[in-house]
């Protein structure tokens, strides 16, 4: 799918992110089950899934037939970052047929001694055809990686790093600013709990939005609904 239908097809919309990774209880050893979560998202009538691991891109696009954001999540030494960090994995996305692949582009330290600037110029100078998706936490990161060619800019990392703050909710501040000052889709995630946040997401400037725990992450729903009546 090209990227000027692929972008018309996730406007405005919902993407639905289905992950499970080791030590969640969604995570079988043995093979992947996040395909039903995605079956379920398909349904629903998200245009797009947002996953992790590579045994979950294929198995995700062959039951869904829908375009896969990819990613892998992978702690290496040295590393802080552990989205799609390095060029072994982008190269196993690109192989798994990932149709947009998604990477760390914070300025969090990196174990290769690279700057992020520098490794985002190798992925694009790589594979240049293909659809980068920045994940960032702070305006400044998403305004470099825009300016490095990436494709789109996610606010996926905002609250995780260690120099944002985490909060309650969504960042729309965030996704605000970088509407307003870049020219390429901003994708709005992190921490929409509620239809209605994602919704204000839109309203603020986001051009499609990412749900994930929300709604394929039962332990952390079930948490949150434990919390609440706890605290009343």
């Amino acid at each position: 799918m090209k990227k000027e239908e692929l972008f018309q097809k996730i406007k405005g919309k919902i993407i639905v992110s289905c992950q499970a990774v080791p030590g969640e209880p969604l995570y079988v050893e043995e093979k992947s089950i996040m395909y039903l979560m995605a079956r379920a998202a398909k349904q629903a009538g998200t245009p797009a899934i947002r996953t992790s691991s590579i045994r979950d891109v294929v198995a995700i696009k062959e039951e869904t037939g829908l375009p896969v954001i990819g990613l892998v999540k992978i702690q290496y030494e040295g590393f802080e970052s552990y989205i799609t960090p390095t060029m072994k994995e982008v190269d196993d996305l690109v192989e798994a047929g990932s149709d947009i692949i998604a990477l760390d582009c914070t300025n969090q330290k990196r174990g290769d001694g690279k700057t992020v600037s520098e490794f985002i110029t190798e992925v694009r100078e790589k594979y240049p055809e293909a659809i980068l998706m920045a994940d960032i936490s702070t305006y400044e990161e998403g305004v470099n990686a825009w300016k490095l060619g990436m494709d789109l800019v996610g606010t996926t990392m905002s609250g995780y790093t260690g120099y944002t703050q985490k909060t309650d909710g969504p960042d729309y501040e965030l996704v605000r600013k970088l509407s307003e000052t870049i020219d390429v889709p901003v994708i709005g995630e992190g921490r929409v709990h509620s239809p209605e946040q994602a919704v204000k997401m839109l309203e603020t400037g986001a051009f499609a939005v990412v749900v994930g725990g929300a709604i394929t992450r039962p332990l952390e729903i079930a948490q949150r609904f434990m919390k609440a009546v706890e605290g009343r």
